[in-house]
């Protein structure tokens, strides 16, 4: 396991418009631009905040305290299932991180199954380790759990898409609805549409049916 502090990492997302915040908002969604009414990793007052402190007013200690709990708790699920990879700790703009990566061993295939279909593997887990560090501290957490670099690849197609339902927009005119997203990918596409003259997006429905709808600026 090693322990890196970094504050530059591409698993950070800045910036977003949003709309209205969830009447039943929860930690996943306040990570999704559309919902962040409040700002919690929408690029504004929590990204603002100096380094050595989160968004929340956390010390940076106790941020990196969290990605320690976390990773020993990934660590112990990767024993009981036999896999091997690396496990970086990480503060990311004042959010504790958890990277998992391949080891020297060629584990990345047997990794990806902690990715799962669409991701819902790794939001499952992150679930479970940001629970684990709750038990330990009694306070929620914003840990946000990686494996092999997907978010960031993620991230990568999801800005394709974006960029493609915002020039339909554009040439037709008309709204575009996206595929139902998980919380990270939608404040992702948000990220890209609201960088974008002449369009704007908003989400619409319940989970885990929830959507972007991409639609001319009014």
């Amino acid at each position: 396991m090693s322990f890196v502090t970094d504050t530059t990492s591409d698993l950070d997302a800045r910036g977003t418009k949003g709309d209205a915040l969830d009447q039943d908002a929860n930690l996943e969604e306040v990570e999704d631009g559309d919902d962040a009414g409040d700002g919690d990793d929408a690029g504004d007052a929590g990204d603002a905040a100096p380094a050595a402190a989160g968004g929340n007013g956390r010390a940076a200690a106790d941020l990196f305290r969290e990605s320690e709990i976390a990773a020993d708790y990934v660590e112990g699920l990767l024993d009981i299932l036999d896999y091997d990879g690396d496990i970086d700790e990480l503060v990311v703009s004042g959010r504790p991180v958890v990277e998992v990566v391949e080891g020297g061993d060629g584990s990345g295939r047997r990794l990806q199954a902690l990715v799962g279909q669409r991701g819902a593997t790794l939001e499952a887990l992150q679930e479970l380790s940001r629970l684990a560090v709750f038990r330990q501290t009694g306070s929620p957490s914003r840990l946000l759990l990686d494996v092999g670099g997907y978010r960031a690849l993620r991230r990568k197609e999801l800005g394709a898409i974006a960029k493609n339902a915002a020039e339909k927009v554009k040439e037709y005119g008309e709204a575009v609805r996206l595929e139902p997203m998980s919380a990270f990918e939608r404040k992702c596409v948000h990220d890209v549409i609201n960088a974008l003259p002449g369009v704007e997006s908003e989400s619409e429905g319940v989970e885990p049916a929830r959507r972007i709808v991409v639609r001319p600026v009014a």
